[in-house]
């Protein structure tokens, strides 16, 4: 394990709806642009570049706000898994000679064996079979399923300590890798993962060695920590785990009855950590889980500390006081950093800003400093034209659909503008930005995985909340030609099950309502109840087993002809994650 605290630290301390200004894109005020382009590099008027408008989402179309699909606060689903078994002690029948040819197997391989064995049977079952990696052996993936499952039974991670205690004690002890590199942190409802990764892409293209941490994750926990845009190998995964596992042994031992251990999540995050400080990278993005100030990954002070649109979710945790809430995210905004804002409500607006003036942090906000100038559609995503902190960039192309998603990117620039400081006088270089956003992929976010000549379309999106059913909803009616399309719907309990169905309803011809393998799946009969409340009955059908209900649904969509139908799989990140193994999309 490389020494931990020694690199170059950071050098810091610590949709609304419809509505807004009503301009069209392109359509704003000029002198927002020429406040912040001072003529020397910017940034010279602390918090208050820009107009009033912010708060309404400035020039262009707003509308997104906190309503995407997909990239949520954590959703992660948390099976009380049970590892590999141990194999145990084989008979010694190490002086009978094998009938036929072959060697003698000792009982340890014997044991192994019998690991191996189990493991594959395991990959091989189930309604969506995880398959080993082309670069990974059979061990050393079975290794990593027993790593985890040993996570598993930790504390899950859907569920929220106030206390960084435990991460900072155990970040502490591995010589704080968090402080080993500069850190972009993404907070917000919807949009994380998607502007993470876009965030990635340009630093990378850039020329910075880049590591990632995102949550939850689609269909394998490697996917959670990416090094030069790529996820871990499971075997690197294990590798991690077992440098953090003394230490964290260490946190859990000095807990006091009534404390818990180290949860799931926080372990993940300290995994993250220490990944990027071996590799080394040179700038880190890291998505928050859970809200913000509690979460884990705060015990790192971001450089550039970046706020997607707030709404309401996950109100077990973070209640339903959407002020509140946007408090709790705000927390992430420390003394030094450089706030990128989205555009948000007014009041979540004024609850940031406050933050940003009560440490001290710069701010760039979406519709002000920076945003979309102009957007239009193009065949497999969109073409922009988006106003950066260090000038305009035209001709970029995204590889994704939905208006939320060019909102995104325009984050996304401004983050890493930012983060390498760009100025007007020294900008990014445009074919870098271009190349970077078309290089961006964001799997299980409006992802096609099947289409063609006489087969349906299928979609899977990851929206799990109303707001992120809102976007999707607007996005496949504005980007897409269906005749006809049924949606497969799989939700997870304690989430607005009826919201979603209801921002989906007006899209969707008929619905599936299904489950998945998560032991927090919602009952497909209540989900069925809720649907047939919303869709009406004879719109309506159940089918618990996932492949069975997108093959119906794809039978139903058939009835308008074999042309212009489709099928959106949605309702949660683990139906995403299942959906995509089902159609054989390897983790990315």
């Amino acid at each position: 394990m490389s020494s931990r605290g020694t690199g170059p630290g950071n050098g810091h301390d610590g949709d609304p709806d419809e509505g807004g200004t009503g301009e069209e894109v392109g359509a704003y005020d000029r002198s927002a642009y020429d406040e912040f382009d001072d003529g020397s590099g910017g940034r010279q008027d602390g918090i208050t570049y820009g107009g009033d408008r912010w708060a309404e989402g400035g020039f262009g179309d707003a509308e997104r706000a906190d309503d995407q699909p997909g990239d949520s606060d954590d959703e992660s689903d948390d099976p009380d898994g049970g590892g590999h078994p141990d194999g145990g002690d084989a008979p010694d029948r190490s002086d009978e000679l094998p009938e036929g040819e072959g060697e003698v197997h000792s009982p340890e391989d014997t044991a192994q064996d019998a690991v191996l064995a189990h493991v594959l049977n395991e990959i091989r079952g189930g309604e969506s079979p995880d398959v080993v990696p082309a670069q990974s052996s059979v061990a050393g993936f079975a290794e990593f399923l027993a790593v985890d499952a040993t996570l598993d039974r930790r504390w899950p991670e859907s569920v929220m300590e106030p206390s960084l205690d435990r991460i900072q004690a155990l970040c502490d002890a591995l010589g704080d890798p968090q402080r080993a590199y500069p850190v972009v942190h993404l907070t917000g409802t919807n949009g994380k993962t998607s502007t993470a990764r876009m965030v990635d892409a340009l630093l990378t293209e850039i020329g910075l060695r880049t590591g990632r941490y995102t949550s939850p994750h689609l269909q394998r926990a490697t996917e959670r920590i990416n090094l030069d845009n790529r996820p871990i190998t499971a075997e690197r995964f294990v590798e991690v785990y077992r440098e953090v596992e003394p230490f964290v042994e260490l946190i859990d031992a000095k807990a006091t009855e009534g404390e818990p251990a180290m949860s799931k999540f926080e372990v993940l995050t300290a995994m993250g950590f220490a990944a990027f400080a071996d590799a080394p990278v040179e700038a880190a993005v890291v998505e928050v889980g859970l809200g913000g100030r509690w979460d884990a990954t705060n015990v790192a002070d971001a450089h550039v500390a970046v706020v997607l649109p707030i709404g309401l979710d996950h109100a077990e945790y973070l209640g339903n006081d959407v002020l509140a809430i946007a408090k709790e995210k705000a927390g992430i905004i420390k003394a030094g950093s450089i706030a990128v804002l989205a555009a948000q409500d007014k009041e979540v607006a004024e609850v940031l800003i406050e933050r940003c003036a009560e440490v001290g942090a710069e701010v760039a906000r979406e519709g002000a400093e920076f945003g979309v100038r102009e957007r239009e559609l193009a065949v497999g995503g969109q073409r922009l034209e988006l106003q950066g902190l260090s000038g305009r960039f035209d001709e970029v192309f995204l590889p994704m659909h939905g208006e939320h998603q060019a909102s995104n990117a325009a984050v996304a620039l401004a983050a890493a503008e930012a983060m390498v400081g760009a100025s007007t006088a020294h900008p990014l270089d445009p074919d870098a930005v271009r190349a970077a956003f078309a290089s961006v992929t964001s799997p299980g976010r409006l992802e096609p995985v099947q289409g063609g000549q006489g087969v349906p379309t299928v979609l899977i999106d990851a929206a799990h909340n109303p707001a992120g059913a809102k976007a999707l909803a607007r996005s496949l009616s504005s980007e897409f030609r269906f005749t006809r399309l049924v949606g497969v719907v799989g939700v997870l309990q304690g989430k607005d099950a009826r919201g979603i169905l209801a921002e989906l309803e007006p899209v969707l011809h008929e619905v599936v309502v299904t489950s998945t393998a998560s032991p927090r799946a919602m009952n497909p009969d209540e989900l069925g109840a809720l649907a047939a409340e919303v869709f009406g009955g004879d719109r309506v059908s159940v089918e618990p087993a996932l492949r069975v209900a997108i093959e119906q649904a794809g039978e139903l969509a058939e009835e308008a002809g074999d042309s212009g139908v489709g099928v959106i799989v949605t309702g949660s990140v683990v139906t995403a994650g299942e959906a995509r193994a089902l159609f054989g999309k390897e983790p990315a």
